[in-house]
């Protein structure tokens, strides 16, 4: 008789699992292993397990595009404990997130563990969802499905064609235009779109046009105003009132003629709800909204993704944030239309659910619009969950989607013609009443154009009762100079919108893409808005003249066109990628040739205009400022481009790359290095103007050759002050700030004024308010001062003195909430409590339980600097090991 064969009993530690789940974060790991129970055991992978090393020959053009992937030692530790975990396991669920990187990690990991013969006997799934929620996880899990070959096909050629650009085109750069950084597929593009804004911008020239507006009153004498539209019979476009002149005699037309009505007309409009949220739309409007930056948004996005603790569990309050669709799942909107008939009205419900489809360009319909997974968890409920950047957000998300299945806001707009009986003169009054605020009760989209909000608040006026026939009275007719105005320069949310619009990048590059931008130094942000560098329009016209085609958009949006056939299984990856590198490396292969000379010629003739612009006086801007024959042009060195002479060596001057402005700002008068301007009358040492690496400066004295580290006292040159207009009194002014102005009429506290990092400030006691940045701060009276105080102060409340040192304790308004601030230590107080509510004694509880020092930004930059320093020292070195992949 056979014996029967046995089957050795697993040890406890085998039989604890019979699951593996991989995610991407350790913070969603430890959710959904909440969710899912002792079945399983969840790991994340913490994003890409392995890359493409940064060296030439990661990608193999001649062997079918073959790719080598390294993995660093993060990537090799989370492999093994996922090999590890996998001996006791019959199933392995790759739930990294929904979209073209997730499935790549997805792939990758995949991909190591099978290398290593781990996933022997063991059942590979897939698995995604779109919010993490029990049920969608519970859902997700029992739907797994295989990974998908056409999704990884289309990050394979996504990746080898940036690898491929930015190793094989950043060389040329940093060779023939020494000083560049790098050059990329997606990111040259929107450089460029940048600097061709700002060229716009320069080579604008403005455009007067004036208009004539009457102020009239009804037969009851209500008032209202209409504008001249039409005179002598005929219609004015823009610029027919192109002169003061022309404007008055048209004023002088209309002055003692009697205007009656001429028609009334009136019509209902709808403005329809927005759709809900994509991570472009998202990224625009909490720009506009909230002043976020788009990386700001994506990482406060990522946490309310992966979950906030309410309750003591772990939840998931948005939908995955990288999506470009704009529909969501049935049971949500059920939810949001339910959740409107209750709580906000039932007048505010449409008949039908609202449907929407995305227009940009590419669009991908896989994914839901961005949502809250539960309407019912309002704002204001978990806001004490909340940091302020993710409430603010969570809020916005909210009332978006919400608002998006409401009801139609309507308008009743109002237009009436005016004019004289012989019909030469025309003028139209418009105006509109809302007439039901349907969503627009509860959001309003925010402007990127401010002029936008302009219209708005014209057409948005209420005109008194009017009638056909009736006879209106004049009060006034003022005319109004206008200028035309150059094209605004982009923001973070317009030029997402542009990107967007073109069809260049993914919605989860975007963020990338604009702080490679910054972090490269090729553009910077002033008043939120980009301004390219230098650096960034020397590469750009480099680019747009000898690799013109790949910065071309239309070209780079058919590329993602192609990427997006390749995910759709329409077009085969490998030769997408050959078309492109046959046509791509030929064009490399043309600039070896390529003199520096021939660089810099073309480079001058190109930016010509914006290094050296047309001066006031009329004279030759090119001229040398020192040996006044030479021509001045640019120049390249090996630290980068710079302006020189074409007299050298006989003439040196040279100067470093700056528009040299028409007043004079940048002209390079310091000769020697310094300027003397005089002496100091009580301690006769020399007062200079000299020019620092960060602009010209004055400076009392020399440096103490006996005490090196006791540095002369030195003052910046307020705005609007330039080294040809800077006077000996004025240098003595600044370098004695801060001076004080007086004593407070009130309190009697001293009020000095100095000029800051920031511009001018007025300060009293620990109370500091900016002054305009044009203000002199060397002749501010007391007057002005107080008014800048009190309305600072309107924000801010004295509590009283502190008992241990007699130092004021205050409260304040700040940018995330009110606090209470003692020195240098700061308390929050509860978002809803009043400023006027607090006493003296609750701030000094707060301070001594919650009290935390108010740090610089440059000591938590410092900190955080020392402590990568230390970490660095201690972080495993990157693996040597090579995996080949011939896919």
């Amino acid at each position: 008789m056979p014996t029967k064969k046995t089957t050795p009993a697993k040890t406890k530690s085998q039989a604890a699992t019979a699951n593996v789940v991989v995610v991407e974060s350790p913070a969603k790991a430890k959710t959904i292993n909440k969710y899912l129970g002792g079945d399983y055991t969840v790991l994340a992978s913490f994003g890409h397990v392995r890359d493409l090393p940064p060296r030439n020959g990661s990608v193999d053009p001649n062997n079918n595009f073959s790719m080598l992937w390294e993995a660093d030692e993060r990537g090799i530790k989370q492999v093994n404990a996922i090999a590890k975990a996998l001996k006791s396991a019959s199933t392995l669920y790759l739930a990294t997130d929904p979209d073209r990187e997730g499935e790549a990690i997805s792939w990758h990991v995949r991909a190591m563990l099978e290398e290593k013969n781990h996933l022997k006997e063991v059942d590979v799934k897939r698995v995604t969802f779109n919010e993490i929620t029990k049920n969608a996880i519970k859902t997700a899990m029992a739907h797994p499905r295989d990974l998908d070959q056409p999704l990884i096909d289309a990050y394979l050629a996504r990746r080898a064609l940036d690898y491929l650009v930015g190793f094989t085109l950043s060389p040329v750069l940093w060779r023939k235009l020494p000083g560049s950084r790098s050059a990329g597929r997606v990111q040259s593009v929107a450089l460029r779109l940048i600097c061709e804004r700002e060229a716009e911008i320069e080579s604008f020239t403005p455009r007067e046009y004036w208009t004539v507006t009457a102020q009239l009153l009804n037969r009851d004498n209500a008032p209202f105003s209409a504008r001249l539209t039409h005179l002598n019979g005929k219609k004015l476009d823009q610029f027919d009132l192109n002169t003061e002149q022309k404007a008055t005699e048209a004023k002088k037309s209309i002055e003692n003629v009697s205007l009656q009505v001429l028609s009334v007309e009136k019509k209902k409009t709808h403005r329809n709800p927005p759709a809900p949220f994509t991570t472009s739309t998202l990224q625009q409007e909490a720009s506009r909204k909230l002043g976020m930056s788009a990386q700001t948004t994506m990482r406060t996005a990522q946490q309310l993704y992966e979950g906030i603790t309410l309750g003591g569990e772990t939840t998931g309050l948005i939908t995955y944030m990288r999506t470009d669709g704009v529909q969501m799942a049935g049971e949500a909107i059920e939810a949001i239309r339910t959740h409107i008939e209750k709580e906000i009205g039932k007048a505010y419900l449409p008949a039908k659910p609202r449907l929407y489809s995305s227009r940009s360009k590419n669009a991908q319909e896989a994914h839901e619009a961005i949502r809250p997974t539960e309407i019912k968890r309002l704002p204001t409920e978990i806001e004490p969950f909340l940091t302020a950047e993710q409430f603010r957000l969570y809020e916005l998300i909210w009332k978006r989607a919400l608002a998006s299945q409401m009801q139609s806001a309507e308008l009743d707009q109002v237009v009436v013609e005016l004019g004289d009986r012989q019909n030469k003169t025309t003028l139209r009054a418009n105006g509109s009443t809302l007439a039901f605020d349907g969503y627009l009760k509860l959001y309003r989209e925010g402007q990127d154009d401010p002029t936008e909000s302009d219209k708005d608040d014209e057409n948005s006026r209420l005109l008194p009762p009017l009638q056909q026939g009736d006879i209106t009275k004049t009060e006034d007719i003022k005319t109004e100079q206008h200028f035309t105005q150059p094209p605004p320069r982009f923001s973070e949310a317009s030029l997402v919108k542009k990107m967007e619009e073109i069809g260049i990048g993914r919605p989860s590059t975007y963020a990338s893409i604009l702080t490679v931008l910054r972090d490269r130094n090729y553009v910077r942000l002033e008043q939120k808005r980009f301004v390219p560098e230098d650096r960034g329009r020397l590469v750009t016209a480099f680019l747009m003249a000898f690799f013109k085609r790949y910065v071309d958009i239309q070209f780079t949006a058919n590329l993602e066109e192609e990427l997006d056939d390749i995910s759709g299984s329409r077009a085969d990856w490998h030769d997408v990628m050959q078309a492109f590198w046959t046509d791509f490396s030929y064009a490399i292969d043309q600039t070896k040739d390529l003199k520096i000379s021939d660089v810099i010629d073309t480079l001058d003739q190109t930016l010509g205009h914006h290094f050296f612009p047309p001066t006031a006086d009329g004279h030759d801007p090119r001229q040398c400022l020192a040996c006044h024959t030479g021509r001045l042009g640019l120049k390249l060195s090996r630290h980068g481009a710079f302006i020189g002479c074409s007299n050298y060596p006989e003439c040196q001057y040279t100067r470093k790359l700056a528009i040299e402005t028409n007043n004079g700002e940048d002209a390079d008068t310091l000769k020697e290095g310094y300027q003397l301007l005089g002496y100091d009358p009580t301690s006769n040492e020399e007062i200079t103007l000299r020019r620092g690496p960060y602009g010209i400066y004055i400076q009392k004295g020399e440096t103490d050759p006996n005490d090196k580290k006791k540095k002369p006292k030195r003052a910046t040159l307020p705005k609007g002050t330039t080294a040809e207009t800077v006077t000996l009194d004025q240098a003595l002014g600044l370098l004695s700030l801060p001076r004080i102005i007086g004593p407070h009429p009130e309190t009697k506290e001293p009020i000095e004024a100095g000029l800051g990092r920031f511009g001018p400030y007025v300060k009293m006691g620990s109370i500091f308010a900016s002054l305009d940045k044009d203000e002199d701060v060397l002749s501010i009276g007391l007057n002005r001062a107080v008014d800048v105080l009190a309305k600072k102060l309107s924000t801010i409340r004295v509590l009283g003195l502190h008992p241990d040192d007699g130092e004021q304790v205050i409260a304040r308004k700040g940018r995330f909430g009110p606090y209470v601030q003692h020195g240098k230590t700061v308390a929050n107080m509860q978002r809803t409590q009043a400023l006027e509510d607090v006493t003296l004694e609750e701030a000094l509880v707060l301070l001594n339980e919650k009290g935390k020092p108010l740090l610089k930004k440059t000591a938590q930059k410092g900190r955080k600097k020392a402590t990568t320093t230390a970490e660095s020292k201690n972080e495993p070195k990157k693996s040597k090991k090579i995996q080949k992949n011939d896919n």
